[in-house]
């Protein structure tokens, strides 16, 4: 029975140590290079922590590097808490005072940030750890006592408090996701994954542990190709990248900057894709350049393990069609429930509740927000059994759960109940929208579009106009250059509505 990830990289290392696995702008590591480094640090690390299943902070970065660290972390029989290196410095030292962290981890590269915030913990540099010797009799001793019901990752994601939340995800979560992932998907260790998710994004699980269960190869692509696209494409084609795990937001961008139009990756057939609703308009872009292409939609947040529920586009959708979310992942299972938390009738709206092995352990320190979030299922009076309550809306048909908003994106306007993002999906289809984001402005009773594209707005009303219902047209549409999107691939609704939702016209 696997009950630790590192059984992926040792199986691998083992029967392809010398393939690549990871491949970044400087380097190329091999899995038997990777497993060397990892276990180096693991002993160097163990040696200098103690206890078991201790959160360990890395500084990351999109490199081979930040993989082996992360690796190295679970070796000492630790934890790993990926920290993005570009991150304003309050903020980092806000999550380690909140963690507690053992250590902080760091690439020569950020010597003086971690040099700044060495009063929070102990911060080790990478290179010293992976020149240390493998004592392999340590890190056994360190690996017996970890269980697969202990934390493999810790993830901070934003608070509704402005204080950042620690989401703590188990080895079992990770494996039984990463297994079901490898069969929805087809993936194989002959793919090339071209990574666009940063290493301190829960996307970039689906990357990272594909490739080391697999004995696959990953190209981690600079940040820069994803605001010039073109260079992303180019890229995937010289490489012959098979499969993408990306975020909706990139994918659609890609598609809407024309660039599939100059050059397409001619060797990929798998996009899966999560983070926000995929868009047909942008589905159906991607497939006129990359013929025969296998689009996924995936969701679920960060507290269900990536994700819950998965589909493959197996037929074509119209530009404006809404795209289901699918059926559940394997060991998940998802409940529509109402605000009192009861099975809502065949049809109607629920909030997305999910139960399984999936989900996160809780967020770290934090007890309140846990019992607030993770919470009794109320159709098992009889026995501990926790769902994970999303927020989300959505409604099943036909076997198929279809996306609506967030619980607070259900408006009632002018005496209807409106779901924003069934005009957001409308917003897509309009030709030249690149992207949109409705917001209600409660004080003045208003639905304020913010978009980013070629229509102006006199021209994006007429079009919606014919598209939704009078009571569902935005009543104000701000034109932006480019939408913002925050680190983990989203549109930032919080600073839009800071921006625009009371200062629009």
């Amino acid at each position: 029975m696997q009950r630790n990830v590192l059984e992926y990289l040792e199986r691998s290392a083992a029967a392809c140590g010398d393939k690549a696995a990871f491949i970044d702008e400087r380097e190329t590591i091999t899995f038997a290079q990777l497993r060397q480094r990892a276990m180096a640090l693991g002993t160097y690390l163990a040696a200098r922590t103690d206890g078991v299943n201790a959160p360990v902070a890395v500084l990351v970065d999109r490199t081979a590097e930040s993989i082996a660290a992360m690796q190295g972390v679970l070796y000492a029989g630790c934890c790993y808490v990926p920290v993005d290196n570009r991150m304003p410095q309050p903020r980092i030292r806000r999550i380690l005072e909140q963690l507690h962290a053992r250590a902080l981890l760091f690439p020569e590269g950020d010597r003086p940030l971690a040099e700044a915030l060495a009063d929070c913990c102990p911060v080790l540099p990478l290179a010293e750890g992976f020149a240390a010797a493998a004592d392999e009799a340590l890190l056994s001793a360190r690996r017996r006592r970890v269980l697969d019901v202990d934390p493999v990752y810790i993830l901070f994601t934003s608070g509704s408090t402005g204080v950042p939340k620690g989401i703590v995800i188990a080895h079992r979560s990770v494996i039984d996701f990463t297994d079901w992932m490898t069969g929805f998907c087809g993936y194989t260790g002959d793919d090339v994954f071209g990574n666009q998710a940063p290493f301190y994004f829960d996307l970039s699980v689906k990357d990272v542990y594909q490739t080391l269960k697999l004995g696959a190869t990953c190209r981690i692509y600079p940040k820069k190709f994803f605001t010039f696209p073109l260079l992303a494409l180019q890229a995937m084609d010289r490489d012959g990248v098979t499969a993408i795990n990306w975020a909706t937001s990139a994918f659609h961008l890609t598609a809407a900057s024309g660039a599939l139009t100059k050059a397409a990756p001619r060797a990929l057939r798998t996009a899966a894709l999560g983070g926000e609703a995929l868009q047909a308009r942008h589905v159906n872009a991607w497939r006129r350049a990359v013929p025969g292409l296998q689009v996924i939609n995936l969701y679920g947040p960060t507290e269900v393990t990536v994700d819950c529920t998965g589909y493959r586009l197996e037929r074509e959708f119209a530009d404006d069609e809404a795209i289901p979310l699918g059926t559940a992942c394997e060991n998940k299972e998802i409940l529509l429930l109402d605000e009192r938390l009861r099975p809502v009738p065949p049809g109607e709206p629920g909030e997305i509740c999910v139960r399984g092995t999936g989900l996160a352990r809780g967020y770290f320190a934090d007890w309140d927000k846990t019992r607030a979030a993770f919470v009794q299922n109320p159709l098992q009076p009889d026995y501990p059994d926790l769902l994970y309550r999303t927020g989300d809306v959505a409604v099943e048909r036909d076997g198929l759960l279809y996306f609506l908003s967030r619980r607070d994106g259900q408006i009632k306007h002018m005496g209807y109940r409106i779901e924003l993002g069934e005009i957001e999906v409308a917003l897509h289809a309009v030709e030249g929208i690149e992207a949109a984001a409705c917001l209600y402005d409660g004080a003045r009773d208003r639905i304020v579009c913010v978009y980013a594209g070629t229509p102006d707005s006199n021209a994006l009303a007429k079009a919606m106009r014919a598209a939704v219902p009078k009571y569902m047209l935005p009543n104000v549409y701000v034109q932006l250059e480019r939408l913002p999107y925050n680190a983990n691939g989203k549109v930032d609704r919080v600073l839009l509505k800071e921006r625009y939702l009371h200062g629009a016209d």
